[in-house]
């Protein structure tokens, strides 16, 4: 697996492992956001679009920071597995591939969050992440478009 891989394979592949212990740390263990709190009961939302609706009607009562934190956050926590998953792996190079990935991988998130009670699950979590995976994804699509443009024009 790593033995044929290109130097930039195996940064993208050092990259995503730290990304990935980010990730953890947030969703599991930050006391900034109250994961060691594990005393209170299950929390969760199965109604789509309920909790977005909730923070764009209440913006101003919630507060700008609690509205980046959960709208903002939950895309931009999963622009890194968009862009970096086509990296180390060819079979996420197709768009379908990676935002699937993305969307089982918040799920996983999402289950582990309900069962260890960190957090909740939020069907609009889940949602907000798959979209930061998308647009990973293009990022990573238009930094891989520059690049062979760009080695054209020194040929």
């Amino acid at each position: 697996m790593i033995r044929n891989t290109t130097k930039r394979q195996k940064l993208g592949w050092v990259l995503f492992l730290l990304y990935l212990c980010l990730l953890a740390y947030f969703m599991f263990f930050s006391e900034s956001f109250g994961r060691t709190d594990t005393d209170r009961g299950y929390a969760y939302n199965l109604v789509p679009l309920k909790e977005i609706m909730r923070y764009f009607r209440y913006y101003r009562t919630l507060g700008m920071p609690l509205f980046l934190i959960n709208i903002v956050g939950n895309v931009a926590a999963f622009m890194p597995f968009g862009f970096f998953l086509p990296i180390i792996s060819r079979r996420s190079r197709k768009w379908y591939n990676t935002v699937s990935f993305g969307l089982i991988f918040s799920l996983i998130l999402e289950t582990l969050q309900l069962i260890f009670r960190v957090g909740s699950f939020d069907v609009d979590d889940m949602l907000l992440n798959t979209i930061g995976a998308a647009l990973g994804f293009l990022v990573y699509k238009t930094v891989q478009r520059t690049r062979v443009k760009m080695r054209r024009l020194r040929s």
